[in-house]
């Protein structure tokens, strides 16, 4: 911080207003960067010992910082399938997918959500495209294959 300070004072007596407008700017955005990698590894923390409303709250400040941070999305979708709010687990899955359309895991929540729902003609279209991009969880390849035996064919036709 005192280094900051030197630097302001310097470029106040050359009167270089956009230098000192350039690096304020940028201090406040590195700053603010930092806060919202803080937020994030301290809601992982938190979700890990198992204090969901703690790292909630933290992912969706993280959130405000870093609108397009796929993994907070996909951390609330697996708070929210905990709490059985099944309206914001998908919408968490969701926004992870649209920003991450390649994410297995957020894939693989959608494949058990929809699972859940019996929704088998769904289900073989996202397992299609969870075999395809899979490296981590190609292991749960096989008890999907054994969900999909216990759902009805016919739901794919919508009967």
């Amino acid at each position: 911080m005192k280094v900051w300070y030197i630097t302001l004072m310097r470029l106040k007596k050359m009167k270089n207003i956009k230098i000192l407008f350039i690096i304020v700017l940028g201090s406040l955005l590195f700053e603010s960067s930092l806060k919202a990698q803080n937020f994030f590894d301290e809601a992982k923390k938190n979700y890990d010992e198992k204090k969901f409303e703690e790292s909630k709250f933290l992912f969706q400040r993280n959130i405000v910082y870093n609108p397009k941070d796929a993994k907070s999305y996909l951390y609330l979708a697996k708070i929210y399938a905990n709490e059985e709010n099944e309206k914001e687990e998908l919408k968490n899955i969701n926004t992870t997918l649209i920003l991450e359309p390649n994410n297995e895991e957020a894939l693989y929540l959608l494949i058990r959500y929809e699972l859940k729902k019996s929704n088998y003609a769904k289900v073989k279209e996202l397992k299609d495209n969870f075999s395809m991009i899979c490296s981590m969880l190609c292991k749960e390849k096989k008890n999907i294959e054994e969900s999909l035996k216990d759902i009805e064919p016919k739901n794919e036709s919508g009967q």
